[in-house]
């Protein structure tokens, strides 16, 4: 089938994105789904750091490639070997297949999965096919995900489903800010009632992070940005203060729990600068390779600390996806707080300058209802693994 997608051609283009514009929309093939895939229309997609590291460079992935990693939609076809998930649900996009077979699985979350993220590096998805197509050319899948166009097919391991009552653009957040930020907290760093938790850098991870904070009673939340409007919204969320990075640090203010959602060394080093003797810093950003952080061992051993690398908040999809639902459900995690623009696919260039800016929080792309069925037949088998 042909479908209408963002394709990222090169890496590290100079920026403002919009007048280099590095992301075009495009009409691509799209193949059926194989034996354990779906096709799904999606209805909404995040804009994240992780699809503007790519953009950057900064993450290399094999281009051509069609971004988007945080999405949701409605299932329209399934491969003769899926039985759980039933055409006309809706279903959480994660960026991070779970085979359930190797040993990082097995660390139930702790650990990214290995053949997943083989797959993501490489652009395929995680049986090995390719499902889209330029021509003659294979344009790859944006970890296994490539949400920014209006169909996808993916891998049964890449969804989660869930009820109509969550709407498209909470559904789509629920699969990378809600997971990574929320999980950091939840998973990784393990928050406890009355502990003091800072969460730094207020973008859509860290801000779901807070969220997730709030979500649990008896916790003190301390948000730390740079961009104050960034800082005015956290206090309306419910944050207890919030600070500036250069203020939290001379204020003197400790956390047993410290999340760092930046992406960057130095304000990794902020984040340790503020965990209390004893306590736990927990960083989810993805700075550049060469962008160093200095640590003291010393302080590590003498206050008794620990530091955690969390890749998707240490979430197992399946299992956490409907903890955070039901949060959502009970008011207690406005995830549509989140949502600072509605975009378009043809915007996409201008979203990013704005993210690389600081200056968005999550624009997400909405799809337009289709005009009539498309589906066909519900239910294919295909042997194809790609070209």
């Amino acid at each position: 089938m042909r479908i209408r997608g963002a394709v990222l051609s090169a890496l590290g283009a100079a920026r403002p994105y919009s007048e280099s514009r590095p992301v075009r929309t495009r009409e691509l093939e799209l193949d059926e789904p194989g034996e354990h895939e779906l096709l799904v229309r999606i209805e909404a997609a995040g804009v994240c750091h992780s699809d503007l590291s790519v953009v950057s460079g900064v993450r290399p992935r094999p281009v051509p490639m069609l971004l988007g990693h945080e999405a949701a939609g409605i299932v329209e076809r399934i491969g003769s070997g899926v039985s759980d998930v039933a055409v006309g649900e809706r279903v959480v996009m994660s960026f991070l297949p779970r085979c359930e077979a190797c040993a990082s699985c097995a660390s139930q979350g702790r650990t990214p999965c290995e053949p997943g993220s083989v797959a993501n590096a490489e652009g395929r998805l995680l049986e090995g096919a390719y499902r889209l197509h330029d021509g003659e050319h294979v344009v790859h899948h944006h970890l296994g995900v490539s949400g920014f166009a209006d169909h996808a097919v993916v891998d049964r391991r890449s969804v989660v489903p869930v009820a109509h009552d969550v709407p498209a653009e909470v559904a789509a957040l629920m699969g990378c800010a809600v997971l990574t930020g929320g999980g950091a907290v939840l998973n990784a760093g393990q928050v406890r009632s009355g502990e003091t938790v800072i969460v730094v850098g207020l973008g859509g991870v860290g801000m779901a992070a807070l969220l997730v904070a709030l979500a649990h009673d008896g916790v003190r939340v301390i948000g730390v940005d740079a961009n104050r409007d960034k800082l005015r919204l956290a206090t309306t969320l419910g944050a207890h203060e919030v600070f500036t990075p250069e203020d939290v640090v001379t204020s003197g203010v400790k956390a047993d729990l410290v999340v760092e959602a930046v992406g960057r060394a130095v304000a990794f080093e902020t984040a340790l600068n503020v965990t209390a003797p004893g306590g736990r810093t927990v960083t989810v950003g993805l700075p550049a390779p060469d962008d160093l952080a200095s640590v003291s061992p010393l302080r590590l051993v003498a206050e008794g600390r620990t530091i955690i690398g969390s890749y998707l908040g240490g979430c197992v999809p399946a299992r956490d996806v409907p903890i955070f639902v039901d949060l959502w459900r009970r008011g207690r995690l406005p995830v549509e707080r989140l949502v600072s623009a509605r975009i378009g696919l043809d915007d996409l260039n201008a979203a990013f300058d704005a993210l690389a800016d600081g200056a968005a929080l999550r624009q997400v792309i909405v799809f337009d209802e289709p005009s009539g069925d498309s589906s066909g037949d519900p239910h294919l088998e295909t042997s194809s693994k790609g070209r």
